[in-house]
């Protein structure tokens, strides 16, 4: 690069010297970050549960501004809340589609005592996915002697959401009821299994028994 360094004839500097004189003490250093695009979306209402969702994942804001409208920041890494042009949230990003990112900050005191001892807690958290799901971790509840002891069990269905989303776990657990198997296990295997996304028939219609004293339908054709 090319600098020059002739002084000016009404000024008798050059215009190097007037930069590092005037303009180079001024300049500021560069950001730390590199810029990042950030989509806007205006107007977005908190949940009851003081959550905003954006691309299928749910992002926690205070519980004081439940019902209120946020606007919603997306960058590639960060999603940023403003509640009247004030930034109240900010989460890393997230590419968990049915998950949610949460900050104990911004939950009530009697949530964070009992977010994870609770068994209206947990069926209410269970009820986000559906209705099969809240009535698996009620019926796991309610079937142990005390509900302490199917604490971790629906703990654990409610983390295959993330995962797997809450359209399918709602099947799977639809799925368990319907077979008996009211298990953590079960649901997980289930969704490996890919059975979710099969037709209930093998369920509700288990096949006959291989015997040699069952004729089956063939023989009276």
């Amino acid at each position: 690069m090319r600098v020059d360094v002739r002084k000016m004839r009404k000024l008798g500097v050059s215009r190097l010297e007037r930069f590092e004189r005037l303009d180079h003490p001024a300049l500021l250093p560069l950001p730390v970050a590199r810029y990042e695009f950030g989509e806007w979306t205006y107007g977005v209402r908190v949940n009851r549960d003081y959550h905003v969702a954006v691309d299928a994942h749910d992002y926690s804001v205070s519980y004081r501004l439940v019902d209120e409208y946020v606007d919603v920041c997306a960058r590639r890494s960060v999603v940023e809340f403003f509640h009247k042009h004030r930034r109240v949230a900010s989460h890393v990003r997230s590419d968990e589609r049915g998950g949610a990112t949460t900050d104990d900050a911004h939950m009530p005191v009697a949530h964070r005592k009992h977010r994870d001892a609770s068994p209206s807690t947990l069926i209410e958290r269970a009820r986000r996915a559906g209705t099969s799901t809240s009535e698996l971790v009620e019926t796991i509840l309610t079937e142990r002697p005390h509900p302490e002891q199917g604490y971790r069990a629906s703990l654990g269905i409610l983390r295959l959401a993330r995962r797997y989303g809450n359209d399918r776990l709602e099947k799977a657990c639809f799925r368990a009821l319907v077979s008996g198997c009211r298990a953590y296990g079960s649901v997980e295997s289930i969704l490996k299994k890919g059975l979710d996304r099969e037709p209930l028939e093998s369920v509700l219609t288990p096949p006959l028994p291989t015997h040699a004293n069952v004729r089956g339908s063939s023989y009276y054709n």
